[in-house]
């Protein structure tokens, strides 16, 4: 990618919490946190989206409390849990792993999985990330809460159109714990607006990015994007529904027809 140096290296700043479901989640976080600190014991929450991620780290910053991580079970994860641990103190292990194994003509992939497992009647927050195997194509590996791991390999006996058996592992298999490779790739854009970018990553039109924006099927962040025009920046992770998810990775500099070269990549 060729750079230019007047463009700028801008992000987007924290955006605060936009309905009551968030404020709540934040209300959450900062409890979790005074009793951590308090009783000297360690909290964890459920596996939290990108948006929640950002949120609880506020919520964290706005309580005081510093020692906090984040783990979804492997480097790259999406979904991740909000691990509250004062120093020298015990520490649970807040999610674990199950082998899900199918047997059938048409394998079920990452969407007849979540909706196999969440069919079960458990919230999303017990459930990470779902990964398939690219060297066993009949097997999905899925990173659950620790308290729900034996449910869901008892009561997991289907997705789709295949039964499926579930089995408990300790760790992801070598191959996958860096996550799923993702190609990136390198286009030019007029403007950093977002019917712009997103047309670009969809490999559509303006006008057809712009009429998913109207449509109220693109997020930003997880955030409903409104106008075409809204500014985006680095890191921003676009949500198109019905299509798929893309990310914003880097913004470089300007070409010599003053067009600005971006990377991304698709989920």
């Amino acid at each position: 990618m060729a750079y230019s140096s007047d463009t700028a290296k801008t992000s987007r700043g924290f955006v605060p919490p936009q309905n009551e479901e968030e404020r709540r989640l934040m209300r959450r976080v900062e409890e979790l946190c005074r009793v951590s600190q308090e009783r000297g014991i360690p909290r964890y929450t459920g596996f939290l989206s990108d948006r929640e991620q950002i949120l609880a780290t506020a919520a964290c910053h706005r309580a005081g409390f510093t020692n906090f991580r984040f783990w979804g079970g492997y480097e790259g994860a999406e979904r991740k849990v909000l691990c509250l641990e004062p120093p020298d103190t015990w520490q649970e292990e807040p999610l674990a792993y199950l082998r899900c194994t199918a047997k059938g003509d048409s394998l079920p992939g990452h969407r007849e999985y979540l909706g196999a497992i969440l069919g079960l009647g458990l919230d999303r927050a017990c459930l990470g990330d779902l990964l398939p195997d690219p060297q066993e194509p009949a097997v999905f590996y899925a990173i659950v809460s620790a308290d729900k791991q034996s449910f869901i390999a008892t009561e997991l006996t289907s997705a789709g159109r295949c039964s499926v058996q579930v089995a408990f592992c300790d760790m992801l298999p070598q191959h996958l714990l860096q996550g799923p490779e993702r190609t990136l790739k390198e286009v030019t854009i007029p403007s950093l607006r977002a019917d712009a970018v997103l047309a670009a990553m969809m490999h559509t039109s303006r006008t057809r990015a712009a009429e998913y924006i109207t449509a109220g099927r693109v997020e930003i962040n997880h955030l409903p994007l409104r106008t075409a025009h809204e500014t985006v920046y680095a890191q921003d992770i676009f949500t198109v529904r019905g299509v798929g998810r893309y990310q914003l990775v880097e913004i470089g500099g300007k070409s010599r027809k003053d067009r600005i070269f971006i990377s991304f990549f698709q989920y």
